[in-house]
């Protein structure tokens, strides 16, 4: 099963449908009346793999009737796109991009830090992830050992149906990992939970022991790092899951966990990947093909004809097209493309201040013509734009569409994993050396053309947090990295338009996490508001 070409009818007439009868709590519905019944669609056995596909694919789109379609009543597809809303919380939340239209619903109170519970994009990504996590549930739910006996299904595909259940509990690790991450709780539902009832509330300390026994249990049911067909997760993606819960612990329990941080990286880096050879090839068209196959872990599908979705790819490419080069052409969509949409911010850009980057394939900064600030966010010819994702291949063709990209969202490589390596060993974590970390560190410098290679004294935490940002920026990883070096609230670091203001300010401390949306809150009476909401 290659998802990245079989989703989009596979959800059309599995999940969509399939699901209806158990995710009512979140208004699911089917977008047609062609509704199909549970013993129909299992008459045949393949039926599971489909479903499957069908679980995956509410990372990547957001209804059965094109990429403006939505199945979550009231909210579009534009604030609810799995990778989008991900991206603006994770990314445009920080001080790395800005978004020029303010008029989109959200987007303006994102990235000035004055977001509320009736933000429409946060209102995407929480029902969005709960999306994934009840098509989950739902997968579990028609594979339990007494259905199977029911449609008397064989041995051949239960033996297959061992694996496609741990991968459906993976998917809702990772959304409930998100959610943990960006609200700090969750409505707790599994595959034993009541059908339309209201899921309970549980905290951080809770969710983070569900995650990761999940991810344990699971681990030997997974494929082999890479052993799995592409789009599909293996144990490398619950390890990069683990990994991150571990190295952001200090966070979310209190903990240090940053030994076990190493010990998953070590495992995901002995599990047969490597870096693209070329950086931007993972940001291209043809990622799932090219070199970066190699290096990306688990990406977010994204097809310009089979799979089309306004998810953050397309954002990006369009987005990224300036609006005093219309450049478009070069990227692989319109020559206007969306007229200056995304730029960056000072203080990104300052990042690549200096000789050493002139060379460095990671700087794709415009800057000719443009003042690197932005001080009127209406004015698209302020501020420096970029040029990281493309729709071209590796060999420069054009894809499938110039609206709807080809290219993949990374939403794990190997990269990331070679810094979180880095920063665990600084942080005292054990079974991981210096020596190695900075090795790491130079093979992403090498690779970038970087003729500066780092040595021990430049090898400090602050460097760490900045590197990130070069490797990683636009990957949805900087909210995340800021709060956990005690950055992203309060004053320690100022950036353009934090706190609306166009120089920063301080901004509260409860901002670090997302408050629960307003409309989930009248839905469930089991949830509660986070402090200072």
């Amino acid at each position: 099963m290659n998802i990245k070409k079989y989703i989009k009818s596979l959800v059309c007439i599995t999940v969509l449908s399939f699901s209806f009868s158990c995710t009512e709590d979140l208004n699911i519905i089917p977008n047609d009346d062609q509704t199909t019944l549970s013993q129909d669609l299992f008459e045949n056995e393949s039926a599971y793999k489909e479903v499957l596909a069908g679980v995956y694919a509410n990372f990547s789109l957001t209804g059965t009737d094109g990429a403006g379609s939505s199945n979550l009543q009231g909210i579009d597809a534009g604030t609810s796109q799995y990778g989008r809303v991900l991206l603006y919380l994770q990314t445009l939340s920080a001080d790395q991009m800005i978004w020029s239209y303010e008029n989109d619903p959200g987007t303006r109170e994102i990235q000035r830090s004055i977001w509320t519970a009736q933000n429409p994009l946060i209102l995407g990504m929480f029902e969005r992830a709960r999306a994934s996590v009840n098509f989950a549930n739902n997968f579990l739910n028609e594979t339990t050992e007494e259905k199977l006996n029911e449609r008397n299904v064989s041995q051949a595909t239960r033996d297959e149906i061992v694996t496609y259940r741990a991968e459906a509990r993976l998917i809702r690790a990772i959304a409930y990992y998100h959610l943990m991450d960006l609200f700090g709780k969750a409505p707790f539902a599994d595959e034993t939970t009541q059908i339309n009832s209201n899921p309970n509330e549980i905290l951080r300390p809770e969710l983070f022991n569900y995650i990761e026994s999940e991810l344990l249990a699971i681990e030997s049911d997974l494929p082999d790092p890479r052993g799995n067909e592409y789009g599909r997760a293996d144990k490398a993606v619950a390890w990069m899951v683990l990994a991150k819960m571990y190295l952001n612990a200090k966070v979310y329990i209190d903990q240090d966990r940053y030994t076990e941080c190493i010990t998953y990286c070590n495992r995901i880096i002995n599990g047969g990947y490597s870096l693209a050879t070329n950086y931007l090839h993972n940001f291209m068209g043809d990622n799932n093909t090219n070199s970066a196959r190699n290096e990306i872990i688990f990406p977010l599908i994204s097809d310009g004809f089979s799979v089309q979705n306004f998810g953050p790819t397309t954002v990006m490419v369009n987005g990224e097209v300036g609006s005093l080069e219309k450049n478009g052409l070069s990227l692989g969509v319109s020559e206007a493309g969306w007229g200056g949409a995304l730029r960056v911010r000072k203080q990104f850009a300052d990042l690549f201040n200096g000789g050493v980057f002139l060379t460095d394939t990671r700087n794709t900064l415009i800057t000719q013509d443009r003042n690197v600030n932005i001080t009127d966010i209406s004015d698209r010819d302020q501020g420096y734009v970029i040029t990281k994702y493309s729709n071209l291949s590796s060999t420069g063709a054009t894809g499938s569409s110039t609206t709807f990209v080809d290219t993949d969202f990374p939403l794990f490589r190997l990269a990331d994993v070679y810094l979180m390596y880095g920063e665990a060993v600084l942080r005292g974590g054990t079974g991981g050396t210096t020596t190695q970390a900075i090795d790491y560190v130079n093979a992403l410098r090498t690779r970038a053309n970087n003729p500066e290679m780092i040595t021990t004294p430049d090898f400090t935490l602050d460097f760490i947090l900045d590197e990130r940002s070069r490797e990683l920026h636009w990957e949805g990883h900087r909210r995340q990295d800021l709060i956990r070096f005690n950055k992203f609230t309060g004053g320690n670091y100022n950036w353009a338009w934090k706190g609306n203001a166009s120089n920063g300010i301080s901004i509260s401390s409860h901002l670090n996490v997302y408050p629960i949306p307003t409309t989930s809150l009248a839905s469930n009476p089991n949830l509660n508001q986070n402090s200072g909401y």
